[in-house]
């Protein structure tokens, strides 16, 4: 969605409808995340449907990549239930797409741009790889689906960063994935280069009713597609759409203390919030229940 700047804080933009297709994608109830006696998140009870985009957000240390992890099948709940696609998370195997943080790669590595997107075509196949013919063309059609054609053939420590971005999503979709994982992918890139990789993703969601959950630290990207927010922080969560979570109220509650949300020429500002999820405060309600 185009954003343009004006002189005074408007409401923001609506979203599309979040699908409602079918089964969910995803499904949490009661889940609970610990490290000892340190609580991520408890009660949490989500259900990501097709076609939906939820925005993850918090500060460092809440468990927004953790949660990740437990989707992937790699983190084991501390308590409660988690499907992806109705099964266990290890059996959803090449229907999820996951697109890692950003990593800036070696100038030196001699990995093209195409070689690393075959691996997500072919790294999960068990028996003869595909045809060669079959394979480089479907290769191709991932990266100009992402606009990584032009460089498909360079090595991917030459790319820029939002350059690399761009093939890591081609990567992710190269099973033709249900659900789409993305943790922090606008890590470290400039902000024209986050707008292109959220709405890359955003494209995705929309084209092919693909469930995103999108973990990111950069709030404005992802307002215009998000269809909801899960906000993690302190040990409690809010989940809801944008405009219901980002306020004053509801991140003073969660992170229990003063946060201020200051809205500017159609962004938002989070001033005052800790860098690091404090243990749980009991001014914070764990499901985010009631009135913001």
């Amino acid at each position: 969605m185009q954003r343009t700047d004006r002189p005074t804080p408007q409401p923001l933009p609506l979203r599309r409808e979040q699908g409602d297709g079918g089964s969910p994608a995803v499904r949490l109830r009661a889940a609970e995340l610990s490290y000892g006696d340190r609580v991520l998140w408890r009660d949490l009870d989500l259900d990501v449907r097709p076609g939906e985009f939820l925005a993850v957000l918090g500060p460092n240390g809440s468990g927004k990549t953790s949660l990740l992890r437990v989707l992937l099948g790699r983190q084991p709940l501390t308590s409660g239930s988690v499907s992806v696609l109705g099964r266990p998370p290890y059996r959803a195997g090449g229907l999820i797409g996951y697109i890692p943080q950003q990593k800036a790669l070696p100038p030196h590595t001699l990995l093209r741009a195409r070689d690393l997107v075959r691996l997500g075509l072919e790294g999960h196949r068990w028996g003869l790889p595909l045809a060669g013919r079959a394979a480089r063309r479907r290769v191709d059609e991932l990266l100009d689906s992402v606009g990584a054609l032009a460089y498909a053939d360079v090595p991917v420590g030459r790319l820029s960063g939002g350059e690399q971005q761009r093939v890591r999503i081609a990567q992710a979709l190269a099973t033709d994935p249900r659900i789409l994982l993305c943790d922090e992918p606008l890590l470290s890139l400039d902000l024209q280069h986050q707008h292109t990789v959220t709405d890359l993703v955003d494209r995705r969601c929309r084209a092919a009713d693909t469930a995103v959950v999108f973990v990111t630290h950069e709030i404005n990207p992802v307002l215009g597609p998000a269809n909801r927010v899960l906000y993690l922080a302190g040990g409690g969560f809010r989940i809801g759409p944008p405009e219901e979570v980002m306020t004053s109220a509801v991140l003073s509650r969660l992170y229990g203390t003063q946060v201020d949300v200051v809205r500017v020429r159609g962004r938002i500002v989070v001033v005052g919030a800790p860098d690091a999820a404090p243990a749980h405060h009991p001014g914070a309600r764990p499901n985010g229940a009631g009135p913001p």
